[in-house]
This record gives structure tokens, sequence and C-alpha cells, in this order.
């Protein structure tokens, strides 16, 4: 049975009518200053909390945002604490939906429909625009990670042969002209990365080598065994997670970073910044797409916006302690 203190509770605790509670707690006009102070106390008292759920459900609208991201993501963790920023900003909630070993992105999209979202906000999705196209029509999307032209979705994305082009030219500008890519799988991110190291490649007149990955640790490590055998002087990998797995795997087989080889990685996430890994990474602005995420989505649910939008940021290296010159072999 619940026994949390109810709305009712504080107000007959202070001699006051119910709606009286409701005014001082939301801080609309109305009560007096004592009555303020009075109901203030006793919820303190009483240790009530509002019941976020009943609120919403008491409106005409939820005002709720979904959002679908990958739990093992730690960009996708630094976008969501953005995107609670901004929501709340807007007067909104936000609902989380994760992707996990056992839980795809239908499943997860499934979930905030059921929650009765206004608007979805999808984090680096790898669902083709035939499947974003329906979804749009349902309810206001907001993808963001990726370009995507055929849907009628919004887009919130970082220019990505800008960031792959600003690692590879800190690269070659150090020296390196054997340069690896550990792939970051197939979906769409992923691919677009993997065209621009492929392009910057070509322009410089370097050949491309990439490797087969995922977006995992273990993927990287996999990487980073197979470039032992053919060892590079320099590694790009798809994102952070696939670096740092590089960097494990060179670890442990003696390989020195950047002594030997330089490791670069995507998204400057946390794992980037620790001191023991000290990633040298592309930064893709995680406060700037959460921003203007949260705006697309307003904007259409309160502003009434039906034209498709594209918010295109330009990403920019930060430079660490995993890149150097080459050394020369004997």
């Amino acid at each position: 049975m619940d026994q949390r203190p109810r709305l009712s509770d504080v107000a007959a605790r202070v001699g006051v009518s119910p709606a009286s509670v409701s005014l001082v707690l939301r801080g609309a006009p109305g009560p007096s200053a004592e009555t303020r102070e009075r109901v203030l106390a006793a919820a303190a008292e009483l240790g009530y909390r509002a019941d976020r759920t009943a609120s919403l459900l008491a409106r005409r609208r939820r005002h709720l945002l979904g959002v679908m991201l990958d739990v093992r993501n730690p960009f996708h963790a630094e976008l969501v604490e953005e995107l609670h920023v901004e929501a709340d900003r807007s007067g909104y909630e936000v609902v989380l939906s994760t992707l996990t070993r056992n839980r795809d992105e239908d499943g997860a999209i499934e979930t905030l429909l059921d929650f009765r979202c206004e608007a979805l906000i999808l984090l680096g999705p790898d669902a083709d625009s035939s499947s974003l196209d329906k979804l749009a029509e349902q309810v206001p999307c907001v993808v963001v990670g990726r370009m995507e032209r055929d849907a009628q979705v919004d887009v919130v994305r970082s220019a990505d042969d800008v960031g792959v082009d600003a690692a590879l030219d800190h690269l070659i500008g150090l020296g390196h002209s054997r340069i690896a890519f550990v792939d970051g799988g197939s979906g769409a991110v992923a691919q677009a990365r993997r065209r621009g190291y492929r392009r910057a490649m070509r322009r410089a007149g370097l050949s491309a080598r990439v490797l087969r990955g995922d977006h995992t640790e273990e993927g990287g490590v996999r990487a980073g065994k197979e470039l032992l055998t053919d060892r590079p002087t320099a590694v790009m990998a798809s994102n952070d997670r696939l670096a740092v797995g590089v960097m494990d795997a060179f670890l442990r087989a003696g390989v020195d970073v950047p002594g030997e080889v330089s490791v670069v990685g995507y998204d400057d996430s946390t794992l980037a910044r620790l001191a023991h890994i000290d990633l040298t990474s592309v930064n893709q602005d995680a406060a700037g797409q959460a921003r203007n995420a949260v705006r697309a989505a307003v904007s259409r649910l309160d502003g009434g916006r039906a034209q498709r939008s594209e918010f295109v940021l330009v990403p920019h290296l930060v430079v660490r302690g995993s890149t150097s010159a080459p050394v020369s072999r004997t």
C-alpha cells in the first residue's frame, strides 16, 4: 500500500485547501508569504514530493521528449545530460529508452511511443530512411549524429568529413603516411566516417587501410592485435571506444603509444579525457547538439513548425598525448 504523503496531507497539516498548497508548490501567485512558509515547512516535515507522472497526466499535453540512446556509448551519456538541461529550460521532461545487447532500436522506440512522448530524439540511429519516415508520420522526430536527407525528420549532426579531415591533417602534419583506420561497423555514422577517411587519404595520395571493427572496446582490441603483424605508424578509430581498445592491445603487446604508434579517436568522450588514456580525439560539441535537438523538437510542438530542418555543427580536434611524430624504424 502506498503510504507516501499526499497533497491533502500537507493541506490538512497547515489548515488550508489542497488548491492553495498546489499554488505554493508550483510557485504560482495567490497565497500570502506566511502561508507559503507554512506550506513549505509542512511539506518538508512530511517528506512530501509531487507526483510528476500524475501531474503530467492531468495536463492536456504530456510535455515528454523521448530519447533513444545506446547505454554503452559514453558520448550518448554526455548528450543525454545536456538534453536534460535543455529540456528543463523549455519546460519538458525527458524519457530515456536504451539499446542493450538484447534490445534493438525497434524495441527502444516502441517503449517511447508507449509512454506517449510528444517527440522523439534518436541518438545515432541505424534505421533506414523508410523506417524513419514512417516513424515521423506518427510523431515528430529528431535524428542526432548522422546525415539523413530522405526521411522527413529533423537532423542535428556534426560535419563528420570535417572531423575526419582534421584528425588526418594532424597526423599527416606530424609526418605520418602509414595511417590505418579501424571501422565502426555498418551503421550510418560509421559509414560516413569510413568514407571520410578513404576520401582524405586519396586526396593526400596515401594508401588506405581499413580494419573491420564495431563500436566497442572489444572490436578495438581485435583490430589492435591484427595491426601488430604489420604495424602502421598511426591509427585512427571511428570512435573513442575503439581507440581505447586499440591502445589496450598495443599496451599488452609492449607497443608504446605514441612512441611507436599514434592513436586518434572520435567523439572526445569522457574516456578520451582520462589522464592514463589522454586520447587525441575529435570533439563534436555535445552541448550544441543537445541544444539544437531540443529546439528542433520544441519548435515543432510549441511553434507549429512543419518544414524539415538540419543543423550541422563544425567539430574540432582536441590534441592530447596519444599522438606524436613517427619514429624512424631501424
